[in-house]
């Protein structure tokens, strides 16, 4: 946990921004994997640990700021839970951590909030993405669960605040990154012909352990890199193949890092795969370059896309003016999803609050394949901290039924990306904090052009 202080200020300033009502945190709970007693690993609500801290199962908040009351509703551990799990602080020295004094039994919540409906206090909640949350608002107000209704005043206030990182929160990301880029490493060694992706998933994910982090999100690790979030493992490397690494590390405190890397599992490229790979770095060197306070994240993504284009255009695959080209969506053959993401305690930072909210400032997004996947495309600030990720991926179904709609054949050339159906794709990430003049790497540097790639995979 950061010092209580942290949390308390937090707290205070959500309170100020929405003004008035109850605040409803619903806390995670254990949720079994195929019996009760056998669960998934527990991960704490992201907006409860962002103002309580607290990464512990069973526990509810509220903050009710027309009675100036913040309250932890939780049950301190019995005797079978210490016999089983061991002993631990009772719940409120933990919620002193917090700064919060006043602590309640998990079943007083429902009196509360029902008194507080009854008092015609306005009752606040955010997007719920678990089942058992929507069973629990259902319980508390009356909620059918697909009829949920959240506090836009609560997600725009969550948002504005979790958006902007803090020195402690930039420091505490750092370390994810450090770790997710030796992540990497480990597996740019590890890939060679002959061995199964789950190997290289192995050597990716014991770095983690050997830090003490998890995952902030499921592995992806592939020969199949057309697929852009394939999560099988079972594929042996072969000779000639691309393999692309997407995997981070989180912290013990939940924050995330998120890189991807693609390497030659032959240690070399040919010249075909060092062609597009070139294009693919250029294109990410050239969003980064871009990256600054001010300017749009949809124009950098129509920087990175252009120069996608250009260099298409230059192999044959493409034709015609790399601008319009990219106005119309042809690009999106090639390259068919966002330019990053936001990142924080989250992987794709509070993505239950709604992308039009957290990476859109309340915009409507594109309706165009490609364009309409943007998770960013809001005016960049500092103290934002995202994703950078372009990728060129040759997708045979998507090349199939574009060819036989002819669609934008003024711009593609089919027989001669016909010749390319079995590429596969690339795609490399890096994590950045916008700052007052620019922008800056966060972590360790790992992305390489081709001959640097191959000496290191040497």
């Amino acid at each position: 946990m950061f010092e209580r202080e942290t949390y308390i200020q937090r707290r205070n300033a959500l309170k100020k921004t929405v003004g008035k009502g109850l605040l409803l945190f619903l806390g995670n709970d254990w949720v079994g994997a195929n019996y009760a007693d056998n669960c998934y690993p527990f991960r704490q609500d992201s907006t409860f640990l962002y103002f309580f801290g607290l990464p512990f199962a069973g526990l509810a908040a509220v903050i009710d700021i027309d009675n100036d009351r913040e309250i932890i509703f939780g049950n301190e551990l019995t005797m079978d839970d210490i016999v089983w799990m061991g002993a631990q602080p009772s719940l409120r020295e933990k919620c002193y951590l917090a700064g919060i004094q006043q602590v309640l039994l998990s079943g007083e919540l429902e009196a509360y909030v029902k008194e507080a409906v009854r008092q015609g206090q306005r009752v606040h909640y955010l997007p719920p993405y678990r089942a058992e949350h929507s069973v629990r608002l259902w319980t508390l107000l009356g909620v059918q669960p697909l009829g949920a209704q959240p506090s836009l005043d609560f997600v725009k206030a969550v948002v504005n605040l979790r958006n902007y990182k803090t020195e402690e929160e930039v420091a505490e990301i750092e370390r994810a990154c450090r770790v997710t880029a030796e992540m990497h490493l480990a597996a740019m060694q590890a890939v060679r012909p002959g061995r199964y992706e789950y190997e290289v998933v192995a050597e990716i994910e014991t770095v983690a352990r050997r830090h003490n982090y998890g995952l902030s999100f499921p592995t992806i690790a592939t020969v199949n890199v057309q697929t852009l979030h394939n999560h099988y493992h079972g594929n042996m490397i072969r000779s000639g193949d691309l393999f692309l690494t997407d995997a981070g590390a989180e912290t013990e405190m939940g924050y995330a890092g998120d890189l991807s890397s693609t390497v030659p599992a032959d240690g070399v490229f040919t010249p075909r795969q060092r062609e597009i790979y070139d294009i693919q770095i250029a294109c990410h060197e050239a969003a980064v370059a871009a990256l600054r306070p001010g300017i749009r994240f949809e124009a950098v993504y129509d920087i990175s896309a252009r120069v996608i284009v250009e260099g298409l255009t230059a192999l044959g695959l493409m034709r015609g003016d790399a601008e319009d080209a990219v106005r119309e969506g042809a690009h999106a053959l090639f390259y068919p999803h966002g330019l990053g993401h936001m990142m924080g305690l989250d992987v794709h930072d509070m993505e239950n609050l709604g992308e039009i909210y957290v990476g859109h400032d309340g915009q409507p997004k594109s309706r165009q394949f490609g364009r309409r996947s943007l998770r960013l495309a809001r005016v960049l600030e500092p103290g934002f901290v995202h994703t950078v990720e372009p990728g060129i991926y040759f997708i045979p179904e998507l090349i199939d039924l574009w060819r036989s709609e002819k669609k934008f054949a003024s711009f593609i050339n089919y027989d001669r990306v016909e010749a390319y159906r079995g590429f596969g794709g690339i795609r490399n990430e890096e994590d950045y904090l916008i700052t007052a003049s620019g922008a800056r790497l966060l972590g360790t540097k790992i992305l390489k052009r081709a001959g640097e790639m191959e000496a290191l995979r040497g």
